[in-house]
């Protein structure tokens, strides 16, 4: 199964969460999602796959562009500010050594991944690339690692009040207050995480 393989033909049923936040319940009993918003990046009869948006890595995006051989130090010193202060997020617990960017519609590759009408997901060094020169999407974030789930698993976690979901919007998937983004997600739909309960609802 490749959950990334293409855009999936039945998104446009009832059920299916692209392009939707999961924001996890004070009741999480997995400590690696405590406190997590996770943009939903392809969900279909087969899994889902997400990327947690507001949990940073220690690395830089100037030290990765230098490790992964894109760049030497010295033009790593000389980035653009645009690049040289994106944030790499912990996407999950999966595969943490590959790269994603989740990015706005006006930059396109091959194997970009259209995941709503103006955002795509692509995990090729060619974006990175771009970005270090000023040629990428005008927003973006990157993580390293992914969510997973296999089949009728996130539907299970949901149903047992393990995630809020809630539509998502560009403003809030790419503004860079990452400390502030799960109050700020749960505000925009109107909760109170003083008093939201383990066994509240969906939104």
């Amino acid at each position: 199964m490749d959950i990334l393989s293409g855009n999936n033909a039945d998104s446009g049923r009832g059920g299916f969460l692209e392009d939707q936040f999961l924001i996890a319940m004070p009741g999480m009993k997995d400590d690696r999602f405590a406190r997590s918003v996770i943009y939903v990046c392809a969900h279909s009869e087969e899994g889902a796959m997400g990327l947690i948006i507001n949990q940073t890595q220690q690395i830089l995006f100037p030290d990765l562009l230098v490790q992964l051989g894109i760049m030497d130090e010295q033009e790593a010193i000389r980035l653009p500010p645009p690049a040289r202060d994106l944030v790499i997020r912990n996407g999950g617990p999966v595969d943490r050594s590959r790269g994603f960017v989740l990015h706005s519609g006006d930059y396109r590759v091959e194997s970009s991944l259209n995941v709503a009408d103006n955002i795509c997901l692509t995990a090729t060094v060619d974006i990175l690339r771009a970005i270090s020169t000023g040629r990428g999407p005008r927003r973006a974030l990157m993580a390293l690692g992914y969510s997973g789930w296999g089949a009728g698993q996130l539907e299970n976690e949901i149903a047992q009040n393990g995630w809020l979901t809630c539509p998502a919007t560009p403003e809030l998937l790419f503004d860079t207050d990452i400390e502030s983004k799960y109050d700020r997600i749960l505000a925009s739909i109107g909760i109170d995480i003083a008093h939201l309960s383990p066994n509240a609802g969906h939104a």
